[in-house]
């Protein structure tokens, strides 16, 4: 009885850990939003980062306690990443990335990190031709 009801506490666990993965589709020269949101209830921005990347390597963008961060963000993204400022308070740490490329298309990222614990979101982003 004590080794199910801890196997159902270990899972139920898991299960709030598991990452979030999503495929969209857009088109070279357009644009995408790719959603990524935090579902902790007690949001503080000051104990927030967020680190988008692409294929597990190349940065995105990066909010670093509510702040947004470009300095060690890869060249292939400058001026081409918009955010949104006004939801980080609601968790929304979506972002629009403009005039896609064959190099966008992979696996991009979202690493929420509390003070207490994190989140993974992950957006497979397929471009086609026009």
């Amino acid at each position: 009885m004590i080794i199910g009801w801890c196997f159902i506490c270990v899972f139920a666990v898991l299960i709030n850990k598991v990452c979030l993965q999503v495929t969209v589709e857009a088109v070279i020269g357009g644009s995408v939003v790719l959603l990524c949101s935090s579902t902790k209830p007690d949001l503080k921005l000051q104990d927030t980062d967020v680190h988008w990347r692409h294929n597990d390597s190349e940065i995105v963008y990066d909010i670093v306690k509510g702040q947004d961060s470009v300095t060690l963000q890869h060249r292939q993204y400058k001026n081409r990443v918009k955010t949104f400022p006004d939801g980080y308070n609601r968790g929304n740490f979506s972002i629009k990335l403009i005039n896609l490329t064959h190099t966008d298309a992979g696996e991009f990222s979202c690493f929420i990190i509390h003070s207490s614990d994190s989140d993974q979101e992950i957006v497979h982003l397929i471009i086609k031709g026009v």
